[in-house]
């Protein structure tokens, strides 16, 4: 059976930043952010060749192991066939191990930009295969459904696979995020979260998830109590006690600010008269950021553009 055909032309991806968790919704609620990291991917006749400019220039390997090569490896395969050499450029501006998504954009670069440069892949491999396939590879769906949709997300399992709705956050809502200058693994903390917690708390939780979806959507003055959670960020405090800290200024002045997925940036959802306020709150030890709101998710996109 003949493998599958490759264009010659490079293709050009675009993936956006995401947080995930919002507060009181774990592993489920995903927001995209307008921050990117932008791939150009190429067929060639031989080989692998990766340029890394920006974030992780330094530190991300440049063969094999690079979370975006296995990627890609991993659709090609579902594709039907691996091309003969790879081309790859990488303009990263999602800090890495931050809480902002970068290695599910990296996924989802992989895999978007592996369908683009394959001949006929919409048909075996959809938006729902490939938020199912990039589940697969990072183990959970909240970023990677952001990433891949754009705006807010709700995504969960059924029979095994992701699932996920896209909805449209309030165009009112500016997120400011804080990014501390030291990372904490993922796998650190989540490491610190109990095997149970009290069933009073996983109620209020419940409650506030609940909530944060009007929040989110129509009712952005909810966002407050809507964003408290009982079951993740004071079990983590202790992997990052400077972002918890701040997370507790910023509530006790009124500010919604949660641990962005699993930290240690801090996020606020601003809005436009108070956004300049809230980013100057950062101090010398955070890089504050204001942020728009994403709603394309993942994209092929010109070259020249």
């Amino acid at each position: 059976m003949a493998g599958p055909a490759f264009r010659a032309a490079a293709v050009r991806v675009r993936v956006p930043a995401t947080s995930a968790n919002l507060g009181p919704g774990f592993d489920a609620l995903g927001l995209a952010l307008g921050l990117y990291d932008d791939v150009v991917v190429r067929v060639a006749d031989s080989g692998l060749h990766i340029d890394i400019a920006g974030e992780g220039g330094e530190t991300l390997p440049r063969d094999e192991r690079h979370l975006l090569v296995r990627s890609l490896r991993t659709a090609f395969d579902l594709l039907g066939g691996q091309p003969r050499g790879l081309e790859i450029v990488c303009a990263n501006r999602i800090p890495h191990g931050r809480g902002l998504g970068s290695s599910s954009a990296a996924i989802c670069a992989g895999i978007v930009a592996a369908r683009a440069v394959t001949i006929g892949a919409e048909a075996r491999l959809d938006d729902t295969a490939l938020l199912e396939l990039a589940t697969e590879i990072e183990g959970h769906p909240d970023n990677v459904a952001a990433c891949l949709l754009g705006g807010f997300t709700l995504s969960w399992m059924e029979g095994g696979a992701a699932r996920a709705i896209r909805m449209d956050p309030a165009d009112s809502i500016v997120p400011v995020v804080f990014v501390p200058g030291k990372p904490v693994l993922t796998e650190t903390a989540r490491g610190l979260l109990p095997r149970t917690v009290p069933h009073v708390d996983a109620a209020a939780n419940a409650g506030r998830a609940a909530l944060l979806v009007e929040a989110l959507t129509r009712r952005p003055e909810l966002l407050l109590p809507a964003t408290e959670d009982r079951l993740h960020q004071e079990y983590r405090a202790p992997a990052m006690p400077e972002s918890a800290a701040l997370v507790e200024r910023l509530r006790g002045d009124g500010i919604p600010a949660v641990i962005s997925g699993a930290g240690p940036t801090v996020m606020a959802l601003a809005d436009a008269e108070t956004a300049d306020k809230v980013e100057a709150l950062a101090g010398n030890d955070w890089a504050a950021n204001r942020l728009g709101l994403d709603a394309q998710g993942a994209s092929v996109l010109p070259l020249a553009t």
